[in-house]
């Protein structure tokens, strides 16, 4: 089975690269690329161009930048392209009903989670920072609400025990892009119904704040944990002491205590009592302007004495 002739792609971040690469690996070139604008990043601000627009650069293809998919003139080149089908993959835009009714195909969406459950632009993070069982992509037929379309396919996987956000997004990136092709396929024989989604099961995911990361240690270790992943690598969680913020880049349960949520533990390792009469052993930290460190090696130059309380 072949794909659509015409498609045009919609994608943004790192995730969306797997869904771009594998359009082109299936011999589908697609007419134009849109993606986010270039933004300001580093210390010097300098205006840098997102990861499908670096891509489809280098493969020869048309790179659209729009401000918003609202403006006529948008709609209007657009419409001229003639797209059988618009394939989204973590856009970062909202596709009006002036785009959506485009294609006669639809606008097909991948998206990061087994829809309804995560619905929104943080999918990944919030599956992590929820202990979901099972993680996985949905391959939906978009309509004007956020992520509420009719999904054609899914597929799940076991969540990785250790997996980060960053670490999942890879794995879940090539998922999709796989399932995104036998749809695609589908689609353009004619195979495929899509269901509707169960809005009873429905939640959202919407993006992360940094304000989000800092540690309750009124919380359950096990969810602190999974916080800390969840945040990996962005926007990133911290406790303060004396003042000072403190990077918390990974942690592991530590063991039963009796001491007061946020109280340190004694010991050579850096363990901070917490909501469930469970503790987290932190292990990689980072002060404020210092390199990432052990711990325990902070433990011993910061000063910290056991009872102190965060």
């Amino acid at each position: 089975m072949s794909l659509p002739s015409r498609i045009v792609f919609m994608g943004t971040p790192e995730f969306a690269l797997a869904s771009l690469d594998a359009l082109l690996a299936a011999g589908s070139r697609p007419s134009a690329v849109f993606t986010q604008p270039d933004k300001p990043a580093g210390r010097g601000h300098a205006l840098t161009p997102p990861p499908v627009k670096r891509r489809a650069l280098e493969q020869g293809l048309e790179v659209r930048q729009p401000k918003s998919l609202k403006d006529p003139e948008v709609i209007a080149e657009l419409r001229a392209l003639g797209p059988e089908v618009v394939v989204v993959a973590a856009y970062g835009k909202i596709l009006p009903p002036s785009v959506l009714e485009i294609p006669p195909l639809g606008c097909v969406n991948v998206h990061a989670s087994l829809l309804p459950r995560h619905r929104g632009a943080s999918p990944i993070a919030h599956a992590i920072w929820a202990g979901d069982a099972e993680v996985g992509v949905s391959i939906m037929r978009m309509e004007a609400g956020l992520d509420t379309g009719p999904v054609y396919r899914s597929r799940s996987l076991p969540a990785p025990k250790d997996a980060t956000t960053g670490t999942l997004t890879s794995v879940l990136a090539r998922l999709g892009a796989d399932l995104l092709i036998e749809t695609l396929k589908g689609l353009r024989e004619g195979v495929l119904e899509a269901r509707s989604q169960n809005e009873g099961l429905a939640t959202l995911a919407p993006r992360l704040r940094t304000e989000q990361g800092r540690l309750d240690f009124t919380r359950p270790a096990v969810e602190l944990e999974r916080q800390i992943r969840a945040f990996d690598p962005w926007p990133g969680t911290y406790f303060e002491v004396s003042g000072e913020r403190i990077k918390v880049l990974s942690a592991t349960l530590g063991p039963p205590t009796r001491q007061t949520p946020g109280e340190v533990l004694p010991g050579r390792e850096f363990c901070i009592a917490c909501g469930n009469g469970d503790s987290l052993l932190l292990g990689t930290i980072q002060r404020a302007g210092k390199r990432p460190l052990p711990a325990s090696e902070v433990l011993h130059g910061f000063k910290i004495p056991p009872g102190s309380k965060i």
